[in-house]
Order: structure tokens, then sequence, then C-alpha cells
């Protein structure tokens, strides 16, 4: 039984004593250079406009938080793709409440203005 693992074994060792390694020579060779550009935030190559300590706006969380639930509904979606043609009309008359209750859910969110900036 443990014969069956032996290459899995063999193949974490391996993998941990490479990612260590790899790590001593960064610590040991990389350089260690601290200046005022390198630590400043980050921002799409550009200078940061303001502080990265502000407060977003409710409705920056609203969106992702939507995009987030629609996106993750949205993946139903390929399994009945999948299995379109073995599901038959009773698959196909439940993805389009499915799909109607989406719908239904993204316009009730579009009229409460969620989505407006």
């Amino acid at each position: 039984m443990i014969a069956e693992y032996t290459g899995a074994v063999v193949i974490l060792l391996i993998s941990t004593i490479l990612a260590s390694a790899l790590l001593a020579i960064h610590l040991l060779v990389g350089p260690r250079r601290s200046f005022a550009e390198k630590n400043e935030p980050f921002e799409c190559g550009e200078r940061p406009i303001v502080s990265p300590h502000q407060r977003f706006s409710v409705k920056f969380y609203i969106v992702a938080m939507l995009f987030i639930l629609f996106d993750v509904e949205a993946v139903f979606i390929y399994p009945w793709g999948a299995l379109f043609t073995e599901l038959g009309w009773f698959g196909f008359v439940e993805m389009v409440t499915f799909i109607a209750m989406l719908g239904g859910g993204l316009a009730y969110v579009w009229m409460k203005g969620a989505l407006e900036w």
C-alpha cells in the first residue's frame, strides 16, 4: 500500500527541497536595496493620486458582490450546456426558469440603481 504513494512522496520531497534551496539562494545572493519609490504603493505604474488608506464608496463593494453573485450563478449554465440533449425539455424549462430568475434579479438591481456610478 505504501509503495503506491512512493512516487508522490518523492515528488513532494524534491519540490520542497528545490523551493527551500531557491529561497535560500535568493536570501543569500539577492539585492537588498531600499529607496523611497520602492516603498510607495504601486498603482498601475503611476504615482498614487490619493492616499491608499481612504475609504471607498459602498457602491464599489455592491458592484463586486453583485458580480460574484451573477458570476457564480452563471457557472451553473455550463453543466446544463454539456447535458442539454440528455436533459430534454425538462432541462430546458428548468434553465429558462433559472435564467428568468437571474434576469429578474438583475432588473431589480438595475432599477434600484445599484449599477449606477
